[in-house]
Parts: C-alpha cells; sequence; structure tokens
C-alpha cells in the first residue's frame, strides 16, 4: 500500500476542508441513471464489470482516495481497492468481500471470481480476512431501481465514496442502471463528481477493457 501525506497548513484545498469536516460538516449524495447497454450487449457479467469500472475512474481523481488513516494522518491512497456485498439468498443476509484491483480487466476478473469461490459463502459481515485501509464501498440493490438514495454516516471524518446500485430497467432500446454516489465535501466537490460521472460513463459506454469475461451472470444468488 502506497499514499502520500497532506500538510494540511500548506494545502491549497485548507480552508475548504476545514470548513466542511468541522464548522458545516457535510456529505452529499448524487444518484444518475448510468446506460450500461454497451455492457449489456457484450454480455459482461454486471457486478465485476461495474466494480472494474468504479475502481478504474475512482484511481483517476484524488478526492475520491482521500481519507484520514487510523492515526488522523490525511493522505492520498495512489490505488484504491473494491469492498463489496455479497448476498446470501437462503439467509437475506449479506457479507462484504474485497478484491485486490489490477487495471488488467480479465486478472482483476480472475480475482474476484476466486474470492467468491473461497469467501462467497461466508455468512460473517466481513467474510475476507485482512481487507486493506484503501478500500472503498460498493454496494447493490437488485430488487428495486430509485431516483434517489442517501447514506447517513455518523461520522464525518469517514472520507472517502459511497457507490450504490440498483435494479437495472430496459426502455426503447437503452438499458439503465441507478447510481448513487455519496461523498464528503470536504474533500470532494460537485466538480469532481461531475467529473467521475462523465468519465466512468465514457469507459462504461464504450466497454474499452478486455472482454474475455462474457458469459451469463451465473452465482446472482451471491450477489447483491
Amino acid at each position: 500500500m502506497d499514499y502520500k501525506r497532506i500538510d494540511r497548513e500548506t494545502w491549497g484545498r485548507k480552508e475548504f476542508f476545514e470548513h466542511y469536516l468541522n464548522e458545516v460538516p457535510c456529505t452529499y449524495s448524487m444518484t444518475v441513471s448510468m446506460d450500461i447497454t454497451e455492457l449489456r450487449r457484450r454480455k459482461l457479467r454486471l457486478y465485476p464489470a461495474m466494480l472494474y469500472c468504479l475502481t478504474k475512474v475512482v484511481n483517476r481523481y484524488e478526492p475520491f482516495r482521500t481519507a484520514f488513516r487510523a492515526d488522523g494522518t490525511l493522505v492520498v491512497y495512489r490505488t484504491m481497492h473494491p469492498c463489496y456485498t455479497v448476498f446470501h439468498e437462503d439467509t437475506k443476509t449479506f457479507s462484504n468481500l474485497w478484491t485486490e484491483f489490477s487495471d488488467d480487466y480479465d486478472l482483476f476478473c480472475r480475482r474476484y471470481e476466486e474470492d467468491l469461490r473461497r469467501y462467497g459463502a461466508v455468512k460473517v459481515m466481513t467474510a475476507k480476512p485482512d481487507m486493506p485501509e484503501n478500500c472503498f464501498t460498493v454496494s447493490m440493490v437488485p430488487w428495486t431501481s430509485f431516483t434517489g438514495f442517501n447514506i447517513n454516516v455518523k461520522s464525518f471524518t469517514y472520507l472517502l465514496p459511497i457507490f450504490t446500485m440498483g435494479k437495472f430497467r430496459e426502455s426503447h432500446g437503452r438499458c439503465r442502471l441507478p447510481l448513487a454516489v455519496q461523498v464528503h465535501h470536504a474533500v470532494c466537490d460537485g466538480y469532481y463528481v461531475s467529473c467521475f460521472l462523465n468519465d466512468l460513463q465514457e469507459l462504461i459506454g464504450s466497454a474499452d477493457f478486455k472482454a474475455s469475461d462474457a458469459g451469463t451472470e451465473a452465482g446472482a444468488s451471491v450477489r447483491t
């Protein structure tokens, strides 16, 4: 794990950071409808494909990689990895897994499948051990679509983004997936969220990564 320490006294964002961290503690969320038609057309498995796309774009932007370490040090991680939920059909509960990210789509999917095979049926909240600190959270609510979604986090020192996906819908030949993005205003303004979402849509729309993971959505019983 590699990171860059932020010197808050000389940081160009100091005034905004202090304002939204201490004076007016503020997180906000934005829900958008992502066009995933190309992913569906190429028959890519949706969950690992979206995890890959989200992580690839998260790693382009420092505001999505900025966090407090356990000792209170403010840092920017060089690389982030996705922590995501899997659903247990028999108990109607979920567990958290994480997968080491690779820019190589095929390698990432192989790691995802291995993590799912080893830990997907483990019915505890954190099924895969040794989760590194440079992970961000992704969850999915595949049973319903939505146009708005908000998570209430008690601690305003949690700076990393939180992503929530919903049930996709097909209409007029296009397939759309609701995606909620929650960020901390201390590190991430609307400009960066907009840049992130534009880049994410472009990546999803082009499916500009290797597609050898094409196939059916097998194993949906443990994926949320």
